[in-house]
């Protein structure tokens, strides 16, 4: 089949005309292809990280020394997904705990502006997908979903329920429904 724009369009599941440049809190959610636990696993409520977790690790907390105006806070790798906050520092002087306001997009390029929580999340998701196939001796195969999922974080006590969130993550594992034993059983044909 050939690519048809008119059929083949994705819609967005960004907010429509925010600027994913402008300073402030960001909640993201990056889910491995197929939700394939690759990650490691939950012990007792604790994540156990295997050696694709650990590259995970590292691969986020080198996003700072890309992006001088990212600071990072809360972060969990769970089996098939991580979640994580960002800060987007602008010359407004957004601090870590300041609200997000929306402004308006700045818009024209194509792909995700530079400096973007879309350029930070593209960035950290190839920096991860290569430590990751160089250790799996599988150059290429798909790490992560395409997509990734972001909320605004807009204000101190968003931001403090979103930290608690992440932080117990890993306990809540048994009733997670990222978790593959909490995916419905398959329909049966009629």
């Amino acid at each position: 089949m050939t690519y048809d724009p008119a059929i083949h369009r994705r819609r967005s599941i960004r907010l429509r005309d925010y600027d994913y440049s402008s300073g402030g809190a960001y909640f993201v959610t990056i889910c491995a292809a197929g939700r394939r636990c690759i990650f490691g696993a939950v012990w007792n409520g604790e994540m156990s990280l295997n050696r694709n977790g650990r590259s995970v690790v590292e691969s986020w907390e080198a996003i700072a020394d890309h992006f001088p105006q990212v600071d990072l806070d809360a972060f969990v790798v769970m089996p098939n997904h991580v979640h994580g906050i960002l800060f987007l520092h602008t010359d407004s002087g957004v601090t870590r705990a300041g609200a997000t306001h929306a402004s308006p997009l700045r818009g024209g390029a194509l792909g995700p502006a530079r400096g973007s929580v879309g350029a930070v999340v593209g960035s950290f998701k190839s920096g991860a997908a290569r430590r990751i196939n160089q250790l799996r001796n599988s150059l290429g195969a798909a790490v992560w979903q395409r997509n990734y999922y972001e909320r605004v974080i807009r204000d101190d006590g968003e931001l403090a329920d979103v930290r608690q969130y992440i932080m117990d993550n890993p306990a809540r594992w048994a009733d997670d429904s990222e978790n593959p034993a909490n995916a419905p059983p398959p329909r049966r044909p009629s």
